[in-house]
């Protein structure tokens, strides 16, 4: 919210009564009675700028329609749109003060867009905010609209803008594990299963699985994006699109086409449209996908970097802050930890997002509010964590190659490599023998004279660990 207001104040009024408005700012009386009613939380409109930007496309779009009908004078379609275009270029965002989550399906939010624009367009026109006679925020800006089609449109246009900025990160991190993937391509590392040693593998291998796992939702996220371009715009107050004119959704969805340079379309039937909140539900379930494979990566970075000298320590992470405030020269892997516990927060709003998706109750979702600023929450966090990831870890990481290939030269696993080519049962008393005396199963396999160092060191050869191979080599005894 603004904070230069002079203390002067205008008086406005709605159904419940009177109440003092700031005389510079744009929002109105219903604005203010939503800052009243909802003093609930942390995150406001102006905090979300593409949401605002969609709010401002969907109240163009429908003054475009309503001017094409005859439904606003030349002089009032030119104000409004203008002062929708300043709104999409980054204006008056600070007029946006009301609280994310709020009862009344969108209400608070609908008239704060509508009040604001009013006032804007008021002023374009050389009169003074609230002088609604000459543009209303609920005649004019709103006209051919009800809350239950114009927020959930504005929250559509908003996620679906989100989406295209959330991609851009999202392919910057599975980048930069691509670059590592190739960096540490040539380093022989020992695979585990279930946390213990399973067979050989290369770092990069590693780092390439983390980037092909994240690649593989980048189809997921698009489809549930895609959701989004379809909007209710024309349904007004439960789909039957009582108060608007014949032509109006078609008009309007034109407009939104050309707004936006986006395919959207109309919803096939407005009445379900209007109480279907799935595409929220498709979106935030794509994102906690996500999430869950990233949880997965960041684990996995922790308990490979783990040490230094009594984990794993397969790769360094870069030291990004003093680990402890007692034990000297501790560093901890605090990056990939605020990446675990922004997954934990998208799953956990993607759970809220779920549970008020089926609260839709006859023709309408009242819940939609938290709905979307959960969506909005879980993109933003997500697309700064990626960015911390990307920057502050994953480019940085260093491999520890000597490390990894003690790993394997100490482990028995390396045996399951030599099982097609010197039976099961040598493998078995290789293994079992060296987990008894500690020994390396490449030195007994030698003292059994089982094979020559020459064919076992074809056999162990970091090219033919990594992917299947068939040798012309046989066991000597």
């Amino acid at each position: 919210m603004a904070t230069n207001y002079s203390g002067k104040t205008r008086i406005e009024s709605d159904l419940i009564g009177e109440l003092e408005v700031p005389v510079e700012a744009l929002y109105g009386v219903q604005t203010l009675r939503g800052i009243e009613n909802f003093p609930i939380s942390r995150f406001h409109l102006s905090d979300y700028p593409l949401f605002i930007n969609g709010l401002a496309m969907t109240k163009l779009g429908a003054a475009e329609a309503n001017h094409q009908l005859g439904l606003l004078t030349d002089e009032q379609f030119d104000a409004i749109s203008k002062a929708c275009l300043e709104i999409m270029q980054g204006q008056h965002h600070d007029q946006f003060p009301c609280d994310m989550i709020q009862g009344g399906a969108g209400t608070t939010t609908n008239m704060n867009a509508n009040e604001v624009i009013a006032n804007r367009a008021l002023q374009i026109m050389g009169h003074q905010p609230g002088e609604y006679q000459y543009c209303s925020p609920n005649d004019h800006v709103n006209c051919s609209q009800s809350t239950n089609d114009a927020y959930p449109c504005g929250i559509h246009l908003g996620l679906y803008a989100t989406h295209q900025v959330f991609m851009k990160h999202y392919n910057a991190l599975i980048e930069s594990f691509e670059k590592k993937a190739k960096e540490f391509a040539h380093i022989l590392k020992m695979g585990r299963t279930q946390l213990e040693d399973a067979v050989p593998m290369t770092l990069g291998q590693t780092f390439g699985a983390f980037a092909q796992i994240l690649k593989e939702e980048r189809k997921n996220l698009d489809f549930a994006a895609e959701e989004f371009l379809t909007v209710n715009m024309g349904a007004t107050a439960i789909g039957t699109g009582i108060c608007s004119e014949p032509e109006y959704s078609e008009k309007c969805i034109a407009a939104l086409r050309q707004i936006t340079g986006w395919d959207i379309k109309l919803a096939e039937d407005l009445v379900a449209a209007t109480s279907d909140t799935s595409c929220m539900v498709g979106y935030s379930s794509a994102l906690r996908r996500v999430a869950v494979k990233l949880n997965k990566i960041c684990n996995d970075l922790r308990l490979l970097g783990s040490g230094p000298r009594c984990g794993l320590h397969e790769f360094d992470l870069p030291a990004r802050q003093p680990g402890s405030s007692i034990m000297p020269g501790k560093v901890n892997p605090v990056i990939p930890e605020v990446m675990n516990q922004i997954c934990y927060k998208v799953i956990g709003n993607d759970a809220c997002v779920a549970m008020c998706g089926q609260e839709a109750q006859m023709e309408l979702n009242a819940m939609e509010p938290t709905m979307a600023q959960c969506c909005f929450e879980s993109a933003e966090i997500m697309m700064n964590g990626f960015d911390t990831l990307r920057v502050n870890c994953v480019d940085g990481i260093k491999a520890n190659e000597e490390q990894c290939l003690k790993y394997v030269q100490d482990s028995f696993g390396v045996v399951t490599a030599l099982n097609p080519v010197i039976g099961y049962k040598n493998s078995t008393k290789i293994a079992k023998e060296a987990m008894a005396t500690g020994r390396r199963v490449y030195d007994l396999v030698l003292e059994h004279g089982i094979l020559t160092k020459e064919e076992l060191d074809i056999i162990l050869s970091p090219e033919n660990l990594i992917k299947p191979v068939k040798l012309d080599i046989k066991p000597r005894r």
